[in-house]
């Protein structure tokens, strides 16, 4: 089981208060963790998140009217000024020994006329530019700027291609995320 760094877990379930849209990019431990998704559950209105996804949420007692799952390119109106659509991510499915069960996503989301990206985790590629050309200049693109490795540079950003990204997304504001958190990778953390 991969362990949080120490300083990392500044913040408990209980400091949430209710939460309206809890995002799931993918089904990776780190990302989808049983006893955490059971804590957060009472205080969490819906969950959007990946294709198949949702299952684990299900078999966990999630009631099945609090799930949306998307695929790619799908969207969803949620409210008069709120759509939410599901956007490409080159990343990869495992858990444990299953394979290819599900899907991994990015996310747009349009909140009153600005656009955020969700990135997820994902290799730099061709689909930041894409969904930069076709939602325009973004307000904030919240993307990963750690756990990298050359051999992953397929499934996530060096923190050069980060950049890439934020240029391909016409963003103007970057909030670097899926940093500090797990030591994953053996990169200098310093």
């Amino acid at each position: 089981m991969v362990k949080a760094f120490k300083v990392a877990d500044a913040y408990q379930v209980d400091d949430f208060p209710e939460i309206d849209i809890l995002f799931l990019s993918h089904d990776h431990y780190y990302h989808l963790d049983y006893e955490t998704i059971l804590k957060l559950q009472p205080k969490v209105k819906k969950f959007y998140t990946s294709l198949g996804v949702g299952a684990h949420l299900e078999h966990w007692g999630i009631n099945l009217d609090k799930i949306v799952e998307f695929d790619w390119w799908e969207s969803i109106k949620v409210a008069d000024d709120i759509v939410i659509t599901a956007t490409p991510a080159r990343h990869f499915f495992r858990r444990g020994f299953t394979r290819a069960k599900s899907l991994w996503t990015s996310f747009v989301l349009n909140i009153h006329s600005y656009y955020i990206f969700l990135g997820g985790d994902s290799g730099y590629y061709s689909h930041f530019k894409i969904i930069g050309k076709k939602y325009g200049q973004f307000n904030m693109a919240l993307l990963e700027n750690g756990h990298y490795n050359l051999l992953w540079k397929n499934i996530h950003t060096l923190p050069e291609e980060t950049f890439l990204a934020v240029k391909d997304l016409k963003a103007k504001v970057l909030m670097l995320v899926h940093w500090a958190k797990f030591s994953l990778a053996n990169h200098v953390w310093n």
